[in-house]
């Protein structure tokens, strides 16, 4: 329900968001601030809690992919100059699975665009090493994620995880000298004491991270997690818990789940204002159109091999919704920019949102800032709240079903 109003409100649509199957449909990559983003499926352990698209590592099956990742960038932005893009991504799955694939990727990526900004990946902390991450740092990256989730050996146990030294992890990194060292905690696990978690916390700002994304504990319905996250209070008392101890810190919430240290950059995954994704199961957001690529790495690489773009799903936007969906993530950063807005919709915020924005201030969800609007407090829990709604009625829907069909015939989203 809470979608479906959020979508009547902003997106000003009756019907539900509707994706359609349109294979090989080529991309219109003109548009500004264009982040990438390299999706790598393979991991050595699959997690039980971990949504995303992955597999059981298989090394020839790796191989084939790295090919294909060079095709499929040279199929979606072989047409015309190189482009200006301000940022790079590589997700997983396990990225530094395909350590030696990484520089020619790169390669790859720097014929067609002029890359500017960080570049970062993400990491399971299992595989971290000294020569990895030299080797990491020696291909332009200097962002790192660890998905640690806990540094307590109970709160592994119940993500179904080994125990494993998460301050040693840690420390390699910081040694290593990144710009930014990103820790993925989980918060709200079956068990998990606040004090559980700000001890998880002040372990990560103590051993080098210089932001720390702490992810509610969520049950997706196509994972194998059977045990149960807390309730929407005890997810509330510890949010507020980790905003203060953040704030003793030094560490600044630059998202509902997020929190950098004040003054270093911030690593993101998501909330780019438009993104071009290569490999299976990758996303693109671009001037008026959201798109998928098939989740199954098999199809992927058969179609791309066959010189066909790989896209499983579209869905086209009309202006309002565009700017709905970036509002959307600009809310989930917490700053809504109005001037980045004029650029890329060429028209003033207050034009397409003026009483949507006006009723938010209202109910004390936003506050007025230089330049544009900030969430308060209240609004940051309320997104929270929001953020997870989406989680469910939306990714888990879209994730099930490209799990399920490589190449689905539709997806309606209400």
């Amino acid at each position: 329900m809470l979608t479906r109003a959020l979508r009547l409100l902003l997106a000003r649509s009756w019907q539900p968001f509707r994706f359609t199957g349109r294979r090989g449909e080529p991309l219109d990559l003109d548009v500004p601030r264009l982040g990438l983003y390299v999706h790598v499926p393979f991991c050595r352990t699959i997690c039980d809690f971990c949504p995303y698209s992955k597999q059981p590592l298989d090394r020839p099956l790796l191989e084939e992919y790295g090919e294909a990742l060079l095709a499929e960038i040279d199929l979606v932005a072989g047409q015309g100059p190189p482009r200006p893009a301000t940022s790079l991504y590589y997700g997983g799955g396990t990225p530094a699975l395909a350590l030696a694939w990484l520089p020619r990727i790169n390669a790859a990526l720097d014929r067609h665009f002029h890359r500017a900004g960080h570049a970062g990946i993400e990491l399971h902390p299992a595989d971290v090493d000294g020569p990895m991450l030299r080797e990491l740092r020696s291909c332009g990256f200097d962002m790192v994620s660890l998905g640690i989730q806990s540094f307590r050996a109970d709160s592994l146990q119940a993500l179904g995880r080994r125990p494993l030294d998460g301050v040693e992890v840690l420390s390699r990194a910081r040694e290593a000298g990144f710009a930014a060292i990103d820790v993925d905690l989980i918060f709200c696990l079956p068990g998990q004491r606040e004090a559980d978690l700000l001890d998880d916390f002040e372990t990560a700002v103590r051993h080098g991270a210089t932001q720390v994304s702490t992810y509610p504990f969520i049950n997706f319905s196509y994972t194998n997690q059977r045990r149960r996250a807390q309730g929407r209070l005890e997810k509330r008392r510890m949010l507020r818990a980790l905003a203060r101890r953040a704030d003793e810190l030094g560490f600044a919430r630059t998202s509902v789940w997020t929190f950098a240290r004040r003054g270093t950059p911030r690593y993101s995954s998501v909330t780019r204002e438009s993104f071009v994704g290569f490999g299976s199961s990758a996303a693109s957001l671009l001037k008026n159109r959201f798109k998928i690529n098939t989740f199954s790495t098999k199809d992927y690489i058969r179609s791309v091999a066959a010189g066909v773009i790989p896209t499983a799903l579209v869905l086209d936007f009309d202006l309002r919704a565009r700017a709905a969906y970036w509002l959307f993530w600009s809310c989930y950063g917490l700053e809504i920019d109005e001037a980045a807005f004029r650029e890329l919709f060429g028209v003033e915020l207050h034009r397409v949102f003026g009483n949507e924005l006006a009723l938010a201030r209202r109910l004390g969800i936003l506050q007025a800032v230089p330049g544009g609007y900030r969430l308060t407090e209240r609004g940051a829990y309320w997104f929270h709240l929001v953020e997870q709604e989406y989680t469910h009625q939306y990714i888990d829907k879209t994730w099930r079903l490209g799990m399920t069909d490589p190449w689905p015939a539709t997806l309606a989203l209400d």
